[in-house]
């Protein structure tokens, strides 16, 4: 049996709705809505930002509604050309397996994955088996000149780039999956609302009910500036430890705390706006309120039980300035490269990010900075700290 959706929640996180009556019409109707939820595998990584998407299908989810996570492995090979000012290197197919397999695990720390409500399906599906007609009788429902709307490729066009056809045909096949999947709607970043408007258009022109489609509100990253991104580490990975994810949040300028706690919490909206006022009154330090958003944050991921022993941990590393009890140990050779150190301590942080931790003056070795270039004598028992949060203690062979 169906439970009502709440509207009010999805608007929190929404940006835009195409369109909200629509929705409001499919719900009245009282059947599951298949909801499309559509990756392209070339990098199996995804953050709280990815995620606004995810929680949103997860309460459709438990209102008795479908998500059908489509591994777009056709469509990888072919990469969407989205954001990007150049053509994508095609990958191979065992990595596309490898990164859905990747995909799916992450998926899973958000999405129930009861049968009833979720179900895996691959686009090759279809255009493995789809003949040349086929794909012509698509192509000839499409025009140039609508296709070439897109912002990507003006931006190309200005600057003298080349399109390739098989870029420009993507849109068309991410327009068509919502076909094969009969979907109803589909949660996306605004930066995929031309290719599922693609999805509505095929589906009218082949006798479907268009998909409703919602996209979400995106924040700045940690640093208060660009989007969350891996390549800039302004991220809070869904893999990211607990710890990781507390002492993220703990970094974030303090203008970002009212719309993290509305994006990435379920703390209720009245609450929000209670400790907006103290803040803004003077009556609350922020600090305070980001040790709170940190607690909800990573009490959604985990567990309320753990969330409090990472302000514990926290408070004691921080808020005493002592060296905690648990740290990692790293075992070394002596003369080991300072980035290969780095590297090994944090296998999930690019090198450039880590060189650049090190101009900025965040890698200290027994509490002194070390510098570009530097060559520390590593001895037995020194203490490695990697950023604000990152302590090792290393162990020479």
């Amino acid at each position: 049996m169906l439970k009502n959706i709440d509207l009010e929640l999805l608007k929190r996180t929404a940006n835009e709705f195409f369109s909200i009556k629509e929705l409001e019409e499919k719900i009245k109707n009282k059947k599951p809505l298949r909801i499309k939820y559509g990756v392209d595998v070339t990098a199996p990584f995804l953050h709280i930002g990815h995620a606004v998407n995810l929680w949103m299908m997860r309460h459709f989810q438990e209102c008795g509604h479908k998500v059908i996570f489509l591994i777009g492995d056709f469509t990888t090979r072919i990469g969407d050309p989205t954001g990007k000012s150049q053509t994508r290197k095609i990958i191979s197919p065992e990595e596309i397996k490898k990164n859905s397999e990747e995909f799916i695990k992450q998926v899973k720390k958000v999405l129930l994955d009861d049968p009833q409500v979720f179900e895996i399906r691959k686009n090759s599906e279809w255009y493995d088996e789809m003949s040349l007609s086929e794909f012509l009788s698509l192509t000839s429902m499409m025009t140039h000149a609508r296709l070439i709307q897109r912002d990507m490729f003006q931006k190309r066009i200005s600057e003298n780039k080349e399109i390739f056809m098989h870029e420009m045909l993507y849109p068309v096949l991410q327009g068509y999956d919502s076909v094969m999947l009969k979907s109803d709607l589909t949660i996306v970043g605004n930066d995929q609302l031309f290719n599922e408007l693609m999805g509505r258009f095929y589906q009218e022109k082949l006798g479907q009910d268009p998909q409703i489609i919602i996209t979400t509100k995106i924040t700045p990253g940690t640093d208060g500036k660009e989007k969350q991104s891996k390549s800039l580490g302004n991220y809070i990975a869904l893999e990211d430890s607990p710890k990781d994810k507390f002492g993220k949040i703990m970094s974030l300028p303090d203008d970002l705390i009212y719309s993290y706690f509305e994006v990435y919490t379920t703390t209720p909206t009245e609450q929000i706006k209670n400790l907006k006022h103290e803040i803004e009154s003077n009556n609350l330090n922020p600090m305070v309120a980001k040790k709170r958003l940190a607690e909800a944050l990573v009490t959604r991921y985990h567990s309320k039980e753990i969330a409090q022993e990472e302000k514990d941990w926290f408070e004691k590393a921080f808020s005493s300035r002592q060296t905690p009890d648990d740290i990692p140990i790293i075992i070394i050779q002596k003369n080991t490269p300072t980035i290969d150190l780095l590297k090994r301590c944090m296998p999930n942080e690019s090198k450039s990010f880590l060189i650049r931790l090190i101009k900025q003056g965040g890698v200290r070795l027994n509490d002194q900075k070390i510098h570009e270039n530097e060559q520390p004598d590593f001895k037995d028992q020194d203490i490695l700290k990697i950023g604000k949060r990152h302590w090792f203690k290393l162990k020479l062979k």
